[in-house]
């Protein structure tokens, strides 16, 4: 096992073995990003699931009313006028058999990538190489979609695309080391009730397992999930 650095090590020496109160797990992570640059926040979750099968996985977005502090790279594969609609609304990249061709070739320059359902046959044959970088568009994380304007522009002021992964544990951004810790906790808390909302018909048993937030360079700490589940968001 890797020995942390003298620097993590400090860090983490402030972090006690228990869960925090939200706010106060937030500031701490706050405290512990002294990276040279804004950090991203991080929250990884770990829930009472099974992806293997198909009535316990989690796949679904998450609008942050406090964005992410990071710029997302869209891509949009459409037809005709919607290519130029899409390139106006703030895409990257935008285009149909070509953006299709160069994208099977392995050149993606791009974090999201967005299709127009009439494309969608052609897109499927890039399985194998959207696949495996969780890029494939899909109708349920709003990333098939008739409103290509509309999704752009929702994605590029913070909505995000998540989802459980083989050990059914979520992992999600939801602002930067320079938010406020009441901003973070908003976004944290908007997060937390979308997992909810979205829990699995064939999820059984304890939902939440443990949830710790962590920067990118810095320790993780865990939260009290009964707390924040209590907490109420300003309508």
């Amino acid at each position: 096992m890797t020995k942390p650095s003298k620097r993590i090590a400090d860090l983490s020496s402030k972090i006690e073995d228990r869960a925090y109160e939200p706010l106060d797990a937030i500031k701490l992570v706050k405290e512990t990003a002294t990276a040279k640059f804004d950090e991203t926040i991080e929250a990884h979750i770990r829930l009472g699931i099974d992806p293997k099968y198909t009535d316990q996985q989690l796949r679904t977005t998450v609008a942050l009313p406090q964005g992410t502090g990071q710029s997302v790279r869209i891509a949009v594969i459409a037809r005709g006028e919607k290519v130029a609609e899409a390139k106006s609304a703030g895409a990257e990249l935008a285009g149909d058999d070509d953006l299709v061709e160069s994208i099977n070739k392995g050149e993606m320059n791009f974090d999201l990538l967005i299709a127009s359902p009439d494309m969608m046959p052609k897109v499927a044959k890039l399985g194998r190489v959207l696949g495996p970088r969780g890029l494939m568009p899909n109708p349920k994380a709003g990333t098939v979609t008739t409103d290509l304007v509309g999704a752009i522009q929702e994605f590029k002021a913070g909505k995000l695309e998540f989802r459980a992964d083989r050990a059914g544990i979520v992992h999600v951004r939801f602002g930067k080391a320079s938010f406020s810790a009441d901003a973070l906790l908003e976004n944290l808390k908007t997060l937390q009730e979308t997992i909810d909302r979205n829990k699995p018909s064939g999820a059984k048993g304890r939902y939440w397992k443990s949830l710790f937030v962590t920067s990118t360079m810095g320790p993780s700490v865990e939260v009290d999930i009964n707390a924040l589940q209590e907490i109420e968001q300003e309508s």
